[in-house]
């Protein structure tokens, strides 16, 4: 079999994309000393008004090494990070693993027994903290490892009068609370105090980061990500970017020169990957923003000159909802990758007519680091597909059995490459499950066309079973956002007596629609598109949908109300 039959995605990469890559045998935190040493006195950071330039930002990350070194963290130790997108949490991600730590990612809006679930889990003997989640830590000290803790609040690093405006607002919203004396607590400031990291000799297979995933469907599972595997998928993705390398028109892909829109959070694996690492190896002017509103983002597009704005589905949904949008001068964006959950085609399309961008849909997944496809930025694109998978990347489709299915046939997604994590922490029997001969089981069900396109044909779990027949959900919804009415929608099934289960179709209407669009002009609308047994036979309308942080839909909460009886 030739390398095209067996891989026939390359056909179809965009120039300048290479069919194979070699990976630098460097640790994550060797990206910052690169960039540092080619642009030292460039932007790197932009806070609300706050400069940070690439030699400060290394100066800084090495400090708070040398300082947890000093405070007692040995190699392979880990250290919690609970931090939005702010300077600190970019100082201090570079700077527990130039000291040879394990980073571990937490959304700092966990409740105590989230955190308390991780920070056992991990062992973690450090904590960097956001001030105002510093209270919520107080009611599981008892119950975790941690030694030390570091609070640091966002006013530290917004300029006059940002910082007073940003404390008087938290006091007016009732958020603010005077952090108190605690033998444990210090200001994160007090990391920066100087010093010399000692050199660790830090391994590309050594553990780098305990991303934890699952924690919307069940227990929550730490992904185990070497440096190899992090610094692997940070150039798969920028390779795939290099078709813009040679370009003369706005796509043109200049290192050192890019702006990227940081929104998605870095606590989160894409954000990290795409947003955080890959900016910092292309020498980037990343713009940092803790809290995405859409009208922000416009804002720091046109303010900054934007370049690159990965994102996920909300986010572009609610950027193309800000008032008077035509006026507003969006045209810098050059590239978009979308992720974390599906990305409407509607969306896709309007996106692209209002930026001139390319807006192109991403796959991946936490234990991948996280992307493995995309679809060519500027060669073939296919409606309703994650693309190709990127240099470096197998894929196949598998049956229940593991035996590869030819093109066309539905079975569960499977991938292999240098991005792929070690396994689950201290959870062998999870990693037996989903590392299985060097690939790791998605649990995503899809198929691969003739020319290795792959398409998400729905989550393995999303899967509804009415009546014998299989309905996948991505698909009603995909014809449920090409109404002119609907602005999101996702649909799940729900118990039915009758059928096992049935469609259930929770849908936001855009505001001009509101008291217009009616649920039976909907079904009659999805009985034109789908096969009769596909198209929800319940229907509920909503002023928002449930999400995740990084605004995944979370259909269990849906299916859980849904199948209480709510709705029409």
């Amino acid at each position: 079999m030739t390398r095209a039959e067996e891989k026939p995605w390359l056909k179809f990469y965009d120039p300048g994309v290479p069919l194979e890559l070699e990976y630098p045998e460097v640790p994550v935190q060797a990206l910052l000393e690169e960039s540092a040493r080619k642009w030292p006195s460039k932007e790197a950071l932009f806070f609300y008004g706050t400069k940070i330039t690439y030699a400060e930002l290394l100066s800084f990350s090495q400090r708070l090494a040398a300082n947890l070194q000093r405070l007692g963290l040995k190699k392979g130790e880990r250290v919690a990070l609970m931090l939005p997108n702010t300077p600190q949490y970019v100082i201090a991600y570079y700077g527990v693993l130039s000291a040879g730590g394990v980073v571990v990612n937490m959304n700092p809006l966990y409740t105590p027994r989230e955190m308390r679930t991780i920070l056992q889990d991990t062992e973690a003997r450090f904590l960097i903290i956001l001030d105002l989640a510093f209270p919520r830590y107080l009611e599981i000290e008892g119950e975790t490892s941690v030694e030390q803790v570091f609070t640091a609040g966002i006013q530290d690093y917004l300029p006059p009068p940002l910082n007073v405006l940003y404390v008087a607002k938290a006091k007016q919203e009732g958020i603010w609370q005077e952090l108190p004396q605690h033998p444990k607590r210090k200001d994160f400031a007090l990391l920066l105090e100087a010093g010399e990291p000692q050199p660790v000799g830090v391994h590309p297979d050594d553990l780098a980061l305990l991303q934890y995933t699952g924690g919307t469907t069940g227990s929550p599972k730490g992904a185990m990500l070497t440096h190899r595997n992090l610094v692997a998928n940070v150039y798969q993705v920028w390779s795939w970017m290099e078709a813009g390398r040679f370009r003369q028109d706005k796509f043109r892909l200049e290192e050192g020169n890019e702006v990227g829109l940081c929104a998605v959070p870095f606590f989160h694996v894409y954000g990290m990957t795409v947003a955080l690492n890959l900016g910092i190896k292309g020498g980037g002017k990343l713009i940092l923003v803790p809290r995405p509103e859409s009208k922000e983002l416009v804002d720091h597009v046109e303010d900054h000159r934007v370049t690159l704005f990965p994102g996920v589905p909300t986010m572009y949904v609610g950027f193309l909802q800000v008032p008077n949008l035509a006026k507003r001068d969006v045209s810098s964006i050059k590239f978009c990758i979308s992720g974390a959950a599906p990305l409407p085609v509607e969306v896709a399309k309007r996106f692209e007519e209002v930026t001139g961008a390319k807006l192109i849909e991403g796959y991946g997944l936490t234990e991948a680091s996280p992307v493995t496809h995309a679809n060519p930025l500027f060669g073939k694109r296919k409606v309703g597909s994650i693309g190709l998978p990127l240099p470096g990347v197998e894929a196949k489709v598998v049956d229940e059995a593991g035996k590869e299915l030819p093109p066309g046939e539905v079975g569960e997604l499977v991938v292999r490459g240098p991005n792929v994590m070690r396994g689950y922490w201290r959870r062998p029997e999870e990693t037996a499950q989903v590392l299985r001969d060097g690939w790791l089981y998605t649990g995503d069900m899809a198929r691969m066309d003739e020319e290795g396109y792959f398409y998400i044909v729905d989550r393995k779990k999303d899967l509804i079973i009415a009546g014998g027949y299989n309905i996948y959900p991505r698909e009603v919804e995909e014809v449920l956002y090409s109404h002119p009415g609907v602005l999101e929608v996702a649909v799940v099934g729900v118990p039915d007596p009758y059928r096992g289960e049935t469609v259930k179709a929770f849908v936001v209407l855009r505001p001009e629609a509101r008291g217009q669009v009616t649920e039976q002009e909907l079904e009659e609308y999805c009985r034109k598109h789908l096969a009769v047994y596909k198209v929800p036979r319940k229907w509920e309308f909503r002023e928002e949908l449930p999400k995740s942080l990084v605004g995944k839909v979370l259909r269990r909460v849906l299916r859980e109300e849904g199948g209480k009886g709510g709705g029409l």
